[in-house]
C-alpha cells in the first residue's frame, strides 16, 4: 500500500497541487478543500511548522558595514564630477543582520523545496505590477508562525467538516491553523 494518497493525479500534478495548497494555508491561515487533500496537506504543513519551531531561535545577530548610494529628495542617486567623470556618491551605513546557523539554513532550504513564492498585491492597486511585493514565506514561518506554536508539541492544524460539495458530493472541509 502507498504511503500517501494519489488524489487521481500524476506525480508532478499532485506535487504542484499540494505545494500550492500548503503555501496558501500558511499564508492565509485557512483554506477550504476536500477531505482527502486536507489530510495530505496537514502532513506537509505540520512538518514545515515543526521545522520552524525547532529552529526559530537558532541565529546570531551580526553588525556589518555596507556602502549605500546617497539619494536626493526625489529618490535619485547623487552624482559628483571627479576627474571629468560623473561618479555616484556612497555613504557607509551600519546594519544589523540575522546570520542563520547551519541547521536553520538547512531548515529554510527544506521549506523552500515545498513553498511557492507569494506576491502580495495591495487592494487599491489591483492589476498593477509595480506595487506588488514579494512575501518571504520562510521568514513568515520563523518570525510569525513558529513563536505562536513554540510551547505546542504537534497538532498545529485543525480539519472541520463543512458538508458534501454540490457538484460531486465530495466531502468539503476547512483546514486551518489552530
Amino acid at each position: 500500500m502507498a504511503g500517501y494518497r494519489k488524489l487521481g493525479r500524476t506525480s508532478s500534478q499532485r506535487k504542484a497541487l499540494l505545494r500550492n495548497q500548503v503555501t496558501n494555508l500558511l499564508y492565509h491561515g485557512k483554506i477550504v478543500t476536500t477531505e482527502a487533500k486536507a489530510k495530505e496537506i496537514r502532513r506537509i504543513a505540520e512538518h514545515m511548522i515543526t521545522l520552524a519551531v525547532r529552529e526559530k531561535d537558532n541565529f546570531e545577530t551580526v553588525t556589518v558595514t555596507a556602502k549605500v548610494a546617497r539619494k536626493d529628495k526625489d529618490g535619485k542617486r547623487v552624482k559628483e564630477v571627479v576627474d571629468g567623470k560623473k561618479v555616484t556618491v556612497f555613504d557607509e551605513v551600519q546594519k544589523e543582520i540575522k546570520k542563520d546557523s547551519a541547521s536553520r539554513l538547512h531548515a529554510r532550504r527544506q521549506m523552500l523545496k515545498v513553498l511557492y513564492p507569494v506576491k502580495e498585491v495591495p487592494a487599491e492597486a489591483a492589476g498593477k505590477k509595480a506595487n506588488t511585493k514579494s512575501v518571504d514565506m520562510t521568514d513568515k514561518l520563523f518570525t510569525e508562525i513558529a513563536p505562536k506554536y513554540a510551547d505546542r508539541k504537534g497538532g498545529y492544524t485543525r480539519i472541520v467538516k463543512i458538508g458534501p460539495r454540490k457538484g460531486d458530493a465530495a466531502m468539503e472541509v476547512l483546514i486551518e491553523l489552530v
